[in-house]
């Protein structure tokens, strides 16, 4: 009865009914504070989370992000709060928290740069959910990126996961940012082809489309005397939507427009001499 058990006090002073009265008090006031946080930080974390789904300008995503990072805090506080409330010494318990959590970063360290990559890719947004890109040598859709991973579904919409470090740590190619894209050809015709023809009639095949667009204007030039062939540089703009069908479109189209035109479309050709002795 006379040993000390908790906090200077023997098994007697534990007993008595003003300490019971205190330890009830402190425990009815732990409850009522770690009520009071959960449902403050459910509500906070509901409000900053409708702020994203509110406005459509807004990313939601990054919302639902950060609205669970206010629920944590509070939470975290809430935490405190109660263990003081004890009488715990609340420094020492963040000096504990510190360390355990500097060993448990030293463990997971390839966990937690993705978790970093994560979160710098949800704050700045170099890609979204729909956007088509190319990150870590992989290309297709973006169908959700987490603090974890980014996942795509590629050309054959087969799911492609890339850990999120790969992606904030390569160059990132983003062919859904611009609304419009420039497409490119090189059509070669034989050296002793018209060019001016030739240039009509891949100008005429391109611009008759109607997803070339006039304003930039295109460009349409020779850039190059190739080994068999006299190469024309064709640049025209069209929207991004449209590229990859207008791009094949077209380069069917004008060579078939040059055979009717009988402009001559030359293929590497090799003369073999032989000697007798």
């Amino acid at each position: 009865m006379t040993t000390e058990i908790w906090q200077g006090k023997t098994l007697a002073d534990l007993l008595t009914i003003e300490f019971l009265a205190s330890a009830a008090g402190s425990l009815l006031g732990a409850v009522a504070i770690l009520l009071l946080g959960w449902i403050v930080s459910a509500w906070l974390q509901k409000r900053v989370a409708n702020l994203g789904r509110k406005n459509k300008h807004l990313d939601e995503m990054l919302f639902d992000f950060l609205a669970s990072i206010v629920r944590y805090v509070v939470l975290g506080f809430t935490l405190l709060f109660v263990l003081n409330t004890f009488g715990v010494r609340t420094t020492s318990v963040v000096a504990v928290i510190g360390a355990a959590g500097l060993a448990i970063g030293l463990a997971l360290q390839g966990t937690l740069s993705n978790v970093a990559a994560g979160v710098m890719l949800i704050l700045f947004r170099p890609i979204k959910t729909g956007d088509f890109v190319e990150v870590a040598g992989q290309m297709g859709t973006v169908k959700n990126i987490n603090l974890n991973f980014t996942e795509l579904a590629d050309l054959s919409n087969v799911q492609v996961i890339v850990p999120n470090s790969e992606v904030w740590g390569n160059i990132i190619t983003n062919y859904s940012t611009n609304d419009r894209r420039r497409a490119e050809w090189t059509f070669g015709v034989g050296y002793g082809a018209n060019l001016k023809d030739a240039e009509t009639i891949i100008r005429e095949t391109i611009m008759a489309d109607e997803r070339a667009q006039t304003e930039p204007e295109p460009f349409i030039q020779v850039t190059n005397l190739g080994g068999s062939s006299v190469d024309f540089l064709v640049r025209v703009w069209c929207n991004a939507s449209d590229y990859f069908a207008f791009k094949a479109d077209m380069t069917r189209k004008v060579k078939e427009a040059l055979d009717e035109g009988g402009v001559d479309i030359p293929f590497p050709t090799r003369t073999i001499i032989t000697q007798s002795d």
